[in-house]
């Protein structure tokens, strides 16, 4: 079976609580929120709001930052989201790359090396927060001394963490500590400091998937999805871009373009071929994924279908 989530942002009240109802009725799995501080809704206040008008559908962020994001702050909030939506809150963590979330609060961003400890470290923390353990950490970059997450409690006996990365190191990690696997096709950071090159070759796919084989579910996060009976030709211009050819772009499960038949039937190979089960959408993916006529109320898609 593979799930579909979908990640979004409130701009009004009215509109982001139908949102996360039709997200629920459609059948997503997850209700997902992005995390960058100063550029959009802060996650878990606009996840708590969906959970009140929501009963079934997960939720959780996309990702939070753990080079800004401190802990025993973050747990609470994960914690208290479960709380309130009566044990359906996820915990996404990521390494951060936008060199402005680091200057805002005062910091200055670490290179790639240092920003995979740190997020490591904090992925650590937190799990054992939430595991009720009271955490020490004394490292160049983490520092905390007998943190404890009395209250509130969560209600799950194990939320659910989920990595996104395309970094061998934390994918390496994530094999032995994540639950969700989160492929998210970055590579390293363009001066910009918010796009990347992409690791979209079969070959890089091929040997992140093979850090991870066997341990966390997988999840694919879709960059380009569109229902259309020439394919080849939507694909064209972006393959270009990418320097890859029309084949190559559609055989990646950061790509989901073509007839509902020609999606069903790329969906099957990926799972065939790396073991995703799992995709995540943005907002104006919602039409095309509720167009295949393919999700179910449990969340889930038949990929065979």
């Amino acid at each position: 079976m593979t799930a579909f989530a979908l990640q979004a942002q409130p701009t009004d009240a009215g509109e982001w609580l139908e949102l996360a109802r039709r997200a629920e009725a459609a059948g997503f799995g997850t209700l997902q929120a992005a995390d960058h501080p100063g550029a959009c809704a802060a996650p878990y206040v606009a996840l708590a709001a969906a959970a009140a008008v929501t009963s079934t559908i997960r939720l959780g962020s996309y990702v939070s930052n753990a080079g800004v994001r401190e802990p025993l702050l973050l747990a609470a909030d994960v914690a208290t989201l479960d709380v309130v939506s009566g044990g359906r809150a996820h915990l996404g963590l990521g390494a951060g790359h936008t060199p402005a979330e680091w200057l805002a609060v005062g910091r200055e961003r670490p290179d790639v090396a240092g920003r995979v400890d740190r997020c490591l470290a904090v992925a650590d923390a937190v799990r054992r927060l939430l595991d009720g353990e009271t955490v020490t950490v004394d490292g160049p970059h983490l520092r905390m001394s007998r943190a404890v997450l009395e209250k509130p409690r969560p209600v799950q006996d194990r939320v659910p963490l989920l990595l996104g990365t395309a970094n061998t190191r934390m994918l390496r990690w994530a094999r032995e500590h994540a639950d969700v696997v989160g492929l998210t096709g970055f590579g390293r950071t363009l001066p910009d400091g918010h796009r990347h090159d992409a690791r979209w070759r079969l070959d890089q796919i091929d040997a992140q998937v093979d850090l991870v084989r066997g341990g966390p579910s997988l999840e694919a996060l879709v960059q380009i999805m569109e229902i259309t009976d020439d394919a080849e030709a939507v694909a064209a211009p972006h393959a270009e871009e990418l320097g890859l050819s029309v084949e190559e772009l559609l055989a990646v499960p950061f790509v989901l373009i073509g007839t509902p038949a020609e999606i069903r039937a790329a969906i099957k190979e990926h799972e065939e071929r790396w073991g995703i089960s799992r995709y995540a959408v943005r907002t104006p993916a919602f039409a095309a994924v509720e167009a295949l006529g393919l999700l179910r109320p449990d969340g889930t898609v038949e990929s065979g279908a």
